[in-house]
Order: C-alpha cells, then structure tokens, then sequence
C-alpha cells in the first residue's frame, strides 16, 4: 500500500473512531457498520461502474460523499454511512486498496463491538483455533478455497460449519474472509486473530508444545514472554508430540526453540 492509501486509510479508521465514538458503548452499532461495511463491499466488487465512481480523483471528495448519500441513504446506518462517506472522500492509490481499506474497517468496526461485550480474547482465539483447524484439514481448506463455487455457496458453507460453536462476531469475520478469497483460509484466520490481539494492544506469541500446557505454566509462559518483549503477550498454545518434549515459541519473525526435537537437530548439526 502506497503513501497516498496509508494515509487515507489512517483518516477512515479516525473517521471510525469518531462515528462510533472513541470511548465505545455501542456494541450494536459497531456490530451492524461492521457487516453493512461487509456488505458495502461485496457490492462494489461486483459493480466496476460504482467503485471507479467512488475512487473518481477527478471528482471533488464532496462530489463522491454525495454518490454515497444518493446511493445507500436510508440503506445503511448513520455509523456506517459516515465510514463509508469519509473513506470515499480520501484519495486511494488504487481500487483495490480502498476496497481493501474498506474490509479492515468493517473488521475493527466487529472487533470493537467484541471488546465492548468482553469477547474480543474470545474472538482472538476462535480464529486462531479455526486457523489450525483449516491448516490442519486438507479437505477444508481446499472446500474455503475452490473458486468454482460461488462466494456466498463458500461463506454460507463455513457459516453451517460454525454455528453454534463460535461468537457471532467470529462467524461474520471468518465468513467475511473466505468470501473476498484473497489468501488460504488458514492464513486469513491467522491474519485476524493477530488484528484481534492488536486491538488490546498485545502482540501473539505462537506456541507448540510436545503436550498441553497446565494453566499454571501458561501464565508463567506469559509472565516471562511479557518481561522480555516489555509488551502484553496473547499466548495461542498447540500440542505437538513430535517436538518430544519443550516447546517452540514464535513471535513474529523471532523464534525460540527450547523442543528436545530442535536440541537433537543442534547436535546432528554439531556432530557432522
């Protein structure tokens, strides 16, 4: 993403902020910008004319705030409407980066209204479960990624999968992503556990361990994860039996490997 779309996208997200308030206290409204954001979306990405109208650098921002009052007024909610009007006045680098912008917002929008029900540790760690579960089941990535089925046959699929046994907010962000279809599944599950985790300001440590960690062990994982980052750390946990026994933590780029099996591949190294 260019400068000109960085920036741009830097006033939606404060144009968000002021919509819904920055203080929160509306889950219901930021819930419902969120999916009309959503769905905002899916509209122009089959509708060329209206996104080239809504990107239009030619046309002055108040001219294409307009388009947006003449096309969805009475169609979608005070909150989004003035997203939707303050992300059209900005000038993207490219479509693609104002339609992108507009799908990370209506995701903030639905992690916000988590955090204001107290779910937004909930949420985070759905997607990271449901991230391993795809990566793990060949069968359903290959289901969440064939772009021979129709977008909505896909979500509607993944939603069939998940109800009942996520939030809400979990099943609308998951079905979302495999609906725009702009990576593997697994990755866009990943993707928004982390921007979950950034919302409570904490960076993920991804963590595999030859077996479960006990409660206890967790927490001192996290204590001394959060003493050497010197930042909240959100520990996604996954067991491996074939580490054989310690654990692997990855946070971002930076990997620490304490497993038996990563010992005894040091030594073969050494040894040769």
């Amino acid at each position: 993403m260019y400068a000109a779309s960085r920036e741009a996208l830097a006033r939606t997200t404060s144009a968000l902020d002021s919509s819904l308030g920055a203080g929160g206290g509306n889950a219901g409204a930021a819930a419902q910008a969120g999916e009309q954001l959503f769905a905002v979306v899916d509209l122009l990405d089959t509708n060329r004319e209206l996104r080239v109208q809504f990107t239009d650098t030619s046309a002055t921002p108040e001219r294409r705030a307009s388009l947006v009052d003449k096309v969805f007024a009475g169609k979608l909610s005070r909150e989004a409407l003035d997203i939707l009007k303050a992300a059209v006045s900005q000038d993207w680098s490219s479509t693609s980066d104002f339609l992108g912008s507009l799908v990370h917002v209506g995701r903030i929008a639905l992690l916000r209204a988590a955090a204001e029900q107290d779910q937004l540790q909930t949420v985070e760690d759905e997607l990271f479960r449901l991230g391993r579960i795809t990566a793990a089941n060949p069968e359903l990535e290959q289901a969440l990624s064939d772009r021979t089925r129709p977008a909505s046959a896909t979500r509607d699929l993944l939603r069939r999968l998940l109800y009942g046994k996520v939030t809400a907010t979990t099943e609308a962000l998951a079905a979302q992503a495999v609906s725009r279809r702009r990576q593997a599944p697994a990755d866009e599950f990943a993707d928004l556990s982390q921007l979950a985790a950034e919302q409570s300001d904490r960076t993920v440590a991804h963590v595999r361990s030859a077996a479960p960690l006990t409660d206890s062990q967790q927490e001192r994982l996290e204590s001394a994860l959060t003493r050497i980052y010197d930042k909240p750390i959100a520990i996604h946990t996954e067991v491996e039996p074939g580490l054989l026994g310690g654990l692997v933590v990855s946070v971002g780029d930076e990997v620490i490997d304490g497993s038996a099996q990563g010992r005894l591949t040091q030594l073969r190294k050494a040894l040769k």
